[in-house]
């Protein structure tokens, strides 16, 4: 791992600060000299990339990850895919995430038992390309909640996209055996969703008892609880028995939102907004019209979550971009989009949005003190972007914007090397 020396670079450094012209040393894997002045670090041996003006940020963080959703329309269709299969599947998209800038990950949810801690295991083996990633557990639902995709004439564990409990007892075994596995997290769906129409998104399922005992285990074992929570019910259920990452919280009240701003030093929230975007105007050619999407439901969530998410960014809330993209309404390596979706609909500035994605993802990530800022010390996580994302989001979803990922002082997608290279540079 040779030493590398970015120069002639506009540093956004993600602690708040404006950009600035400037250069980074890094090396091993972490930022060991940041320059600010246009006089670059002298290099001593180090490779040399002039960036020519291009932005040097933090890598992003995706804060609600399924690497096993297999761009499929239907539940039923991504449980289908055979196991083989799908870690190569998995495989092939870690090594998307990555190439697109996401250098770290949090797994929300896993198609099949160990499909998360596989491949987990793994990038940190170095066996495969892939971000920083914390594994999770598949989907713990109820008979008839979300996930629960048996059918009475083949009532097999096997065809359920979830893993179904039916009381406390059940609930321990389950995470027991994932626990076991090596997840990082334990994910609940405590509430419904408008893509499940027995079970909308208003709709809560799991009793306290149930959650109680799964988060005892959690707890047990010093690993994470993460939920399924659309509404406010739901959210409410997860901040009393202790759940960190709360993914979507769509319906709120004020009860809710002041149990959430009393949490905020503790608590994450990745809502997922642009699949509710996705399934109102972009999911026709999947038999979804925008008719049917308004009757689904999803035109009373998108209304109620844009407002609920507004008022926990004004509270101070943690919110963070990521949700559900695999999909074929939200394919993979678009989740950048959440970033406009952000500042378009729930009031954050550009700068906010990019904190979302790298201090609060270095937070999330549990290593906010060396992850998500441009800082001395801090570990080498770096995206080398044409253009100013301050000014146009949109240039963090163009591959070809994206000029070099490193990851842990190493390149995931290496950056041309030539002093008279000359990027866009527009916004």
């Amino acid at each position: 791992m040779s030493d590398v020396v970015f120069t002639n670079v506009r540093i956004l450094d993600g602690t708040g600060q404006n950009p600035y012209t400037g250069s980074v040393l890094v090396r091993g894997n972490r930022i060991r000299q940041v320059g600010r002045s246009t006089a670059p670090i002298a290099p001593g041996g180090a490779m040399v990339v002039d960036g020519a003006g291009a932005t040097l940020m933090p890598g992003l963080c995706e804060a609600h990850t399924h690497f096993s959703w297999n761009d499929a329309a239907t539940l039923s269709a991504i449980q289908r895919m055979p196991l083989e299969e799908h870690v190569l599947w998995c495989a092939k998209v870690a090594k998307r995430y990555l190439e697109a800038g996401f250098t770290s990950c949090v797994g929300a949810a896993c198609a099949k038992p160990r499909l998360d801690v596989v491949i987990r295991n793994a990038i940190n083996a170095g066996q495969i390309p892939g971000p920083r990633y914390l594994a999770a557990s598949q989907e713990i639902t109820v008979p008839g909640g979300l996930g629960d995709e048996t059918l009475p004439h083949l009532p097999f564990p096997e065809f359920s996209f979830g893993v179904n409990v039916n009381s406390a007892d059940e609930m321990r075994k389950v995470v027991r055996m994932f626990l076991k596995y090596g997840v990082d997290s334990i994910k609940l769906n405590l509430s419904g969703d408008n893509f499940t129409p027995d079970s909308p998104a208003e709709t809560t399922w799991m009793s306290d008892a149930e959650v109680d005992a799964a988060m005892q285990e959690v707890r047990v074992r010093g690993k994470r609880g993460t939920a399924h929570a659309r509404s406010a019910a739901s959210v409410k259920q997860a901040l009393r028995h202790g759940i960190d990452v709360i993914y979507h919280a769509s319906f709120t009240d004020e009860e809710t939102l002041d149990m959430l701003e009393a949490a905020k030093e503790r608590v994450f929230v990745a809502p997922g907004i642009a699949i509710i975007y996705a399934m109102l105007h972009e999911a026709e050619p999947y038999g979804i019209t925008h008719e049917k999407a308004v009757a689904m439901g999803y035109q009373i969530e998108w209304d109620a979550a844009l407002e609920s998410l507004k008022a926990m960014h004004r509270r101070g809330v943690r919110v963070l971009p990521g949700g559900d993209y695999g999909f074929a309404f939200t394919p993979h390596c678009q989740n950048a989009r959440d970033l406009e979706f952000f500042v378009k609909h729930l009031g954050f500035t550009p700068a906010e949005a990019i904190r979302s994605a790298t201090v609060y993802g270095g937070q999330i990530m549990m290593r906010g003190h060396e992850l998500g800022t441009i800082q001395d010390g801090y570990l080498a996580d770096l995206l080398l972007v044409d253009g100013d994302p301050l000014a146009n989001l949109a240039i963090l979803r163009d591959p070809k914007r994206i000029l070099a990922v490193m990851k842990d002082g190493e390149f995931a997608k290496a950056p041309e090397i030539a002093s008279q290279r000359v990027w866009e540079r527009a916004a």
